[in-house]
């Protein structure tokens, strides 16, 4: 008999979207590893429930980052012209190629805890190398973002379709490769990863159509989502003006991928 998704579980996973996603410590890897951590059954969940609830999880978020964001992103479609509109699309076709051709591999092969484990502690370290650049008078800005700089996006788009990575830490972690200054760098981050997680919940949406509707999905669902949302658009208001150094997120991320090494070990 498979296990079914607790409106309580389906709540507080879906609170702890917003803050993980809009941090640079992986949404994804939190929705797999809370419930590892807890002794929750969601791993034994329907496969199909499973892919459901994280869509409407992403759905939710993405819902609220588009509202907190318009005034941003009017502004910003009113100035594209031909370079920034081919710094976006830059920004968006590695990740969306990549999602379309081998979205459904990563998902089966590396979705486990250990690979989990593994996205979270080597982009955790390739974040901090990225930030530990010293503070420059010449820093660049977030108008200064070129093709180049878009291109650079959206192959950390990509590479964060591997679960573990975070598609926030990776492309904060190309910005400032790339010598753009923190709050920056978090700027073009959170434009560059809007589309990108609108557009990879409306592919999994997609795939999802056709398929029986998991039994009693439907109440957990929509508590997630609406938990996601809620969650998200605090977190957004309260985190983004506030661009610190990724140091202490590198650590944690690389301690959450020892605790969880350890607990695999154990069992």
């Amino acid at each position: 008999m498979r296990e079914s998704l607790s409106v309580r579980h389906a709540v507080a996973l879906g609170l702890a979207q917003g803050p993980t996603e809009l941090l640079p410590v992986s949404s994804s890897a939190h929705t797999t590893l809370i419930p590892l951590l807890l002794g929750w059954p969601y791993a034994k969940l329907d496969g199909e429930l499973r892919k459901s609830f994280e869509v409407a999880l992403h759905a939710g978020a993405g819902l609220a980052l588009a509202i907190e964001m318009r005034g941003e992103l009017a502004q910003a479609a009113r100035k594209l012209d031909r370079r920034r509109l081919t710094t976006v699309a830059l920004s968006l076709a590695p990740a969306a190629i990549a999602g379309l051709a081998l979205g459904p591999t990563i998902e089966r092969r590396l979705g486990g805890p250990r690979s989990i484990a593994a996205g979270l502690a080597g982009g955790g370290v390739a974040m901090a190398l990225a930030d530990a650049r010293p503070a420059a008078a010449g820093a660049r800005g977030h108008d200064d973002a070129g093709p180049v700089d878009g291109l650079a996006l959206g192959l950390a788009q990509a590479v964060a379709l591997v679960p573990g990575v975070s598609r926030y830490g990776a492309t904060l972690t190309a910005a400032r490769a790339r010598g753009f200054a923190r709050a920056d760098a978090q700027s073009l981050s959170w434009h560059a990863a809007l589309p990108v997680m609108l557009g990879a919940s409306a592919l999994k949406a997609s795939r999802l159509i056709g398929h029986r509707a998991p039994a009693g999905g439907a109440a957990p669902l929509a508590a997630g989502a609406a938990a996601a949302f809620a969650s998200t658009l605090l977190s957004a208001r309260f985190l983004r003006r506030r661009a610190g150094a990724l140091a202490p997120w590198s650590l944690y991320r690389c301690l959450l991928a020892a605790l969880v090494i350890a607990r695999r070990r154990a069992q």
